[in-house]
């Protein structure tokens, strides 16, 4: 094969879905008032909630890392996902019953309760810049990146501009219930071609036992060396999880420290993951999809991430020359270990057949409208409920559904236009994982030590929330004029460790020598002990299968077996 080329047949059936969808959207649409638009209403059920949160985690991005670095041998960028479960469940039982039961809109307005104002709009500003110039600017240019191979001769700002449109189309009149619902729709049909390339990948050679000769034989040549000098031996150090404290992508060391933090903050403070549930009907919803959420992560390791350890067998000594593959600065690739992130795009063009292959392009598609999508409501609702609401606190309902739809058009245009911008930083992956390691550490810290320390108090948030801003000033400092060597060279997953405790103990200091938080800061914001004895008497009114602390355990259980085996 020469080049990214696609049928009729397969170009009829993504331009159908992109039709099919945005109509959709738009039936879906919930508009009537302000909770409707921006909460669904209140009414998602269980499996919605759980669907959406996945699908708007996978996104294109996604998709593309997670087959480019199992390629490299980093199998363990698995480790983000099943964490993903386990934070879900500290969520899922500390958390979300506060957030759903104070009836917020967002994460700031969250902050404000158990704090200040200045806490939620300093919250609340980084949210939106990092909503509109990491998260939504990345999904466009990274599904600039692959669909620029199937349409070479489209200008990249055009593809942008499409696809953020695209996925505005419903967003902006249906609101978060027509964001949701299509999410419903995309993170099923993404599955099903996840299956279809595994299932064509792992035929091709020769089933678990073929890919494990397969990988034997090329350790035992000595063709696996990671980055740092570390050479992997055998299949099984290629497919481990846990890697060695000198591991350049993920040691152990940061696995069991940093990552947790990223997805905590991630998981329960990200307003564009934790709106969905904030829409759900109940707290046992709630409850039920954010862990629905997780088991949906732990089958990503055998549909997302080992296609691209069986490409290691597929298609290590293919020539990309001829498909005029090139990097953002226009290099050309001459092989895919020059250009990992032309792994996915190979097995689709490679692997799968005619029709079948625009089901699944369908599905990618889905994948980038879907992040997009999330991250415009995400942002449009912090807009319109953080700043607009509380400037003009006399605006009807409908006045402020008709703000979150203008913001919303805003933000559209201000994606569109960094997005291109990205390409001119060294790397994308490296740009995202710094940007969040300074960004998540002090508001994971606000947000624990506010739920479970009553003395936590308002000026103690903010001295925390403003120290990570001047650290960071100062580590992007240190880092562009060489200041300090260690700080420069520590892991990012550790430098997020350390930021989190320094910023934990900021606020405490800083708590203990202010006055104490008012009574009413506390009593419905703080984690107590006669909680836990009050839910248990309320869960005995249910079946086993509907407790959600049975369920929890369950998927312990099963996320402690997956690792245990890829250990």
């Amino acid at each position: 094969m020469t080049n990214f080329s696609l049928s009729a047949l397969d170009i009829g059936i993504m331009i159908g879905y992109a039709v099919l969808i945005i109509a959709y959207g738009l039936y879906h649409g919930k508009r009537k008032n302000s909770e409707e638009y921006f909460l669904a209403g209140r009414n998602m059920i269980w499996p919605i909630v759980g669907i959406s949160l996945f699908a708007a985690n996978i996104s294109s991005s996604t998709l593309v890392g997670l087959a480019g670095d199992a390629f490299k041998t980093n199998t363990h960028v698995f480790n983000y996902e099943w964490l993903a479960a386990v934070v879900l469940i500290f969520f899922a039982i500390f958390f979300l019953p506060f957030y759903l039961k104070s009836k917020v809109y967002t994460m700031p307005e969250f902050l404000e309760r158990r704090y200040d104002q200045r806490s939620r709009y300093y919250f609340s500003f980084i949210t939106i810049v990092g909503n509109v110039l990491i998260d939504t600017a990345a999904g466009l240019y990274v599904g600039n990146i692959v669909l620029k191979l199937m349409f070479p001769e489209v200008p990249g700002w055009a593809i942008i501009v499409t696809l953020a449109f695209a996925a505005a189309a419903y967003t902006i009149p249906g609101g978060l219930n027509s964001v949701i619902q299509t999410e419903v729709v995309q993170a099923i049909l993404l599955i099903l071609g996840s299956c279809m390339i595994t299932y064509f990948a792992f035929s091709e050679v020769g089933g678990w036992s073929g890919m494990i000769a397969g990988l034997d034989a090329k350790a035992a040549a000595g063709e696996f060396v990671q980055e740092g000098g570390v050479v992997l031996k055998s299949a099984e150090e290629v497919l481990s999880l846990v890697r060695p404290a000198n591991d350049d992508f993920m040691p152990w060391t940061g696995l069991l420290f940093g990552a947790p933090i990223l997805g905590f903050y991630f998981w329960a403070n990200n307003q564009f993951m934790v709106q969905r549930v904030l829409g759900a009907k109940d707290l046992n919803h709630g409850r039920w999809g954010a862990l629905f959420a997780g088991l949906l992560k732990l089958p990503v390791l055998f549909i997302m991430v080992l296609p691209g350890t069986c490409a290691i067998l597929l298609f290590s000594d293919l020539d990309l020359t001829a498909m005029n593959y090139a990097l953002p600065d226009g290099t050309i690739c001459e092989n895919l270990a020059d250009c990992p992130n032309a792994t996915y795009p190979l097995l689709l063009f490679n692997l799968l057949p005619k029709g079948v292959l625009g089901l699944v392009l369908a599905g990618l598609l889905a994948a980038m409208m879907s992040s997009v999508s999330a991250t415009f409501n995400s942002a449009s609702t912090l807009v319109t409920m953080d700043f607009v609401r509380k400037l003009r606190p006399e605006m009807t309902s409908q006045q402020l559904v008709r703000a979150g739809q203008i913001t919303t058009l805003v933000l559209v245009v201000l994606a569109s236009l960094w997005a291109p911008q990205i390409e001119k930083f060294d790397s994308l992956w490296e740009y995202l994982q710094d940007i969040l390691s300074y960004i998540a550490p002090p508001v994971a810290a606000t947000f624990i030590l506010g739920l479970f320390w009553k003395r936590a108090t308002s000026t103690g948030s903010i001295a925390c929330l403003l120290f990570g801003f001047a650290f960071s000033i100062f580590a992007v400092l240190s880092k562009t004029f060489d200041w300090f060597e260690g700080l420069n060279n520590m892991h990012f997953l550790h430098r997020t460790f350390w930021l989190f405790v320094v910023s934990l103990a900021v606020n405490a200091v800083v708590s203990m020598f202010t006055q104490a938080p008012r009574e009413d800061q506390v009593e419905h914001y703080t984690w107590k002990k006669s909680m836990f004895k009050d839910e248990s008497e309320e869960l005995q009114a249910l079946p086993w299968y509907l407790n959600y602390r049975y369920l929890a355990v369950g998927l312990l259980i099963l996320t402690a077996l997956l690792v245990g085996y890829f250990w």
